[in-house]
């Protein structure tokens, strides 16, 4: 059984900042990626951003220079620092893990409940 809790998301004035972060938890032997996704209304799931166990990251073009990705390993916590947020950026944010729960399953694809980030004056 593994959880994915997220935290950090809420309501923000255009040009502020807010930080996410998504704790794993459960039965996990290894992680390999873990990231940010968003969903707005009407609209596609999108890739925010994506980190991998060993720190390389990428990113969505409409979000480059304005987030960074993070992670601590020791903690299966990814965090995402969202600055010069915009209204566009308003959606339900969801964190993803993909991880092995013991050393002989195959890698599995997780996601948390997602968290609410609205951007508005």
């Amino acid at each position: 059984q593994v959880q994915l809790v997220e935290s950090g998301g809420g309501l923000v004035q255009p040009g502020g900042s807010l930080r996410l972060s998504c704790a794993a938890s459960g039965t996990i032997f290894t992680i390999n990626a873990m990231g940010w996704y968003r969903q707005a209304p009407g609209k596609e799931r999108e890739l925010v951003a994506v980190i991998s166990s060993g720190g390389t990251t990428n990113s969505g073009d409409s979000v480059k220079g304005r987030f960074t990705i993070s992670r601590d390993n020791a903690k299966n916590t990814v965090y995402l620092q969202m600055n010069s947020l915009k209204p566009e950026d308003t959606s339900v944010y969801y964190c993803n893990a993909v991880l092995k729960s013991t050393r002989w399953d195959f890698s599995k694809s997780y996601w948390g409940q997602g968290t609410q980030v609205t951007v508005s004056s």
